[in-house]
């Protein structure tokens, strides 16, 4: 083979390796930009903590600032819904299949008079969040205090509750959240770990 013919094979090479290397590392620093934000809606910084102790579907109290030091799933649920409630615990178990491991989930009733610990049961058994799902239940004066501390709307007469899905840091601080239209098991899944990525990093 000719030397000029090599050296041009040569070069010609080398600048394909170039491109194909530029291409992956533009790639691999696209996908790290994207991993640096939240799937969810970043919630005020200046919302405090509002911890409660209330009894669960079990009758075991549901201590939130012992929960201190790891994420916590906190969503607004009723028993008898049959359409946004449903869909929001199919995409929580999603979200906990694809993470790999659990975390807590805290289901805050928006019905307490038809809430019972007996419907709660019977709906985390249905949705498949027996034992990865704890349900936080007491009378509209002892829940009032949570719906306000995370703004949503109890279901009433006329009234749909407020769908929405908060994540809470390590601190016990809202950090982000879903409305039920945008809420999916993979963003879900990404912020919990961004968050443990967080926490471990701050420990």
């Amino acid at each position: 083979m000719a030397p000029r013919l090599l050296l041009a094979l040569i070069v010609t090479g080398i600048l394909a390796l170039t491109a194909i290397t530029g291409v992956l590392l533009f790639a691999v620093g696209d996908r790290a930009a994207r991993g640096t934000g939240f799937s969810g809606a970043t919630r005020p910084p200046d919302i405090p903590p509002a911890p409660f102790d209330l009894p669960d579907e079990q009758g075991r109290m549901v201590r939130l600032n012992a929960m201190r030091g790891k994420p916590v799933v906190v969503t607004f649920l009723y028993t008898t819904c049959r359409d946004t409630c449903p869909l929001t615990a199919a995409q929580i178990r999603g979200a906990l299949d694809e993470l790999g491991h659990d975390v807590p989930v805290l289901a805050v009733s928006v019905d307490p008079a038809n809430d019972t610990p007996a419907a709660a049961r019977s709906y985390s058994f249905k949705q498949k969040l027996n034992g990865r799902m704890r349900w936080v239940l007491g009378d509209s004066g002892e829940l009032q205090r949570i719906w306000r501390a995370y703004g949503v709307q109890p279901q009433g007469d006329g009234l749909e509750h407020s769908a929405s899905t908060v994540l809470l840091d390590g601190t016990g601080r809202q950090r982000v959240g879903f409305t039920t239209d945008v809420l999916t098991s993979s963003g879900l899944a990404h912020d919990i770990a961004a968050l443990e990525r967080e926490q471990a990093a701050g420990s």
